[in-house]
């Protein structure tokens, strides 16, 4: 079972890879057919005319990074708090959290749920949200350790840096109602670059393999012993 499920590894990451390339191209025409600057969320508000779009799109998400995570599950950080657990169940967690997501979307204008505007709705759509990135922007740290996985681990560390900063920024804007059309887009822009993090993983890990061992490595020759030179006996000299 386990065999079968190795060589099934390449099929299930290039399978995830093409679920979240087919979902971010749904959520960039949701948004383009909106006509002006929302936050990724509004999308999927209750009765916007992309809903059902963005439900489809975070769906696409879940089952490709859940894909993307079994096939990855030999990658281990080699660095010890970040090795506690694999990438892949953070990438597992954040399938999750983006599950929940797509079902308990927020309400119209997704309003921070605070003081007067207080909905549970909203409450529960951006905490799971927020959490899906962060166990995402996880995994890319962790990936960025990744022993035997030297360009993956270039990658990840720029991309998780990337999203963090960038998302932050965009959430930032969103709780001080200011540059709220700035916010939207970087958003969208962390958005972008996590889930084409996701499929590029998945296609690294079809293409290489998820274990060390399939990467080549070099190793430097051990110096070898020289031989020892047998002394012939010294004949005895005659007087």
């Amino acid at each position: 079972m386990t065999a079968r499920l190795r060589r099934a590894d390449p099929f299930l990451a290039v399978a995830g890879a093409i679920c979240v390339v087919v979902a971010l191209v749904i959520i960039w025409l949701a948004r383009l057919s909106v006509g002006y600057d929302v936050y990724v969320s509004q999308l999927g508000a209750t009765g916007a005319p992309t809903a059902r779009l963005f439900e489809i799109a975070l769906l696409l998400v879940v089952v490709g990074g859940s894909l993307v995570g079994v096939a990855s599950r030999d990658i281990r950080s080699t660095v010890r708090w970040l090795a506690l657990w694999t990438p892949a169940v953070s990438l597992w967690v954040a399938s999750g959290f983006f599950l929940v997501a797509s079902q308990v979307t927020c309400t119209p204008g997704c309003p921070i749920p605070w003081g007067a505007s207080f909905d549970w709705q909203d409450l529960t759509h951006i905490v799971c949200a927020v959490l899906a990135f962060s166990a995402a922007c996880w995994a890319m740290l962790q990936a960025s350790f990744a022993r035997g996985h030297r360009p993956l681990a270039v990658f990840s560390r720029a991309s998780g840096i990337a999203v963090a900063v960038i998302a932050g920024g965009g959430g930032i804007l969103s709780l001080a109602h200011v540059l709220t059309d700035l916010g939207a887009r970087l958003e969208l822009v962390a958005t972008t670059i996590a889930i084409l993090w996701v499929a590029s993983y998945g296609i690294v890990i079809a293409v290489r393999g998820s274990k060390p061992s399939a990467v080549t490595v070099v190793e430097p020759a051990e110096p070898s012993e020289p031989a020892e030179v047998a002394r012939e006996p010294e004949l005895a000299r005659a007087d």
